[in-house]
């Protein structure tokens, strides 16, 4: 199965499987930490060699790592069947407030309408919350997810981890007037 995604195929089309979508607990951790790296290494991208996606996730992050990264943070997941097939989050502190800092959904349930649905669960929240913006730094496979929600390039973002420069694409969107 490839990750390259056909996003015009991905918004037109309505979840085959039942999920739902529940808010972030930490009994979910080890899963979200097995989503993450599966998700990453199962990218198949000309501008993603196995050096870039090893530098990525290596191996999966500890369970701790997601529980403490979600206690300061909003999250949500989407379930099939009490399984994490996608997930969510936001940062909810003064300096971040509104980043989507991550959004993964597993191989296995791409193209089927989840990172959409995540996203707008979000974006309802956000706009409950009056948050005037979201903003991103989205990936080359992310970003025309964010363009068709509504996201405006801001700026070419680069980040480095593990002596490998990745290219992101800074987005922000409105949600208040």
């Amino acid at each position: 199965m490839t990750n390259l995604i056909d996003w015009s195929f991905f918004m037109k089309n309505s979840i085959n499987q039942p999920h739902q979508i529940v808010d972030f607990s930490a009994s979910y951790a080890t899963q979200i930490s097995e989503l993450y790296h599966t998700a990453v290494q199962g990218i198949i991208h000309p501008r993603y060699p196995s050096i870039k996606l090893n530098a990525w996730s290596s191996a999966p992050r500890s369970t701790k790592f997601w529980q403490l990264r979600y206690k300061r943070n909003k999250a949500w997941l989407a379930l099939d069947n009490q399984q994490v097939i996608g997930f969510i989050s936001l940062e909810t502190h003064f300096k971040h407030q509104g980043y989507i800092d991550c959004l993964y959904v597993h191989p296995d349930y791409q193209q089927q309408g989840i990172a959409s649905a995540l996203y707008k669960h979000l974006q309802h929240w956000a706009l409950q919350q009056q948050y005037p913006y979201l903003n991103v730094d989205a990936s080359y496979l992310s970003k025309p997810l964010f363009e068709a929600m509504g996201f405006v390039l801001q700026q070419t973002s680069y980040q480095q981890k593990c002596g490998q420069t990745f290219t992101g694409f800074y987005m922000k969107k409105r949600i208040i007037d």
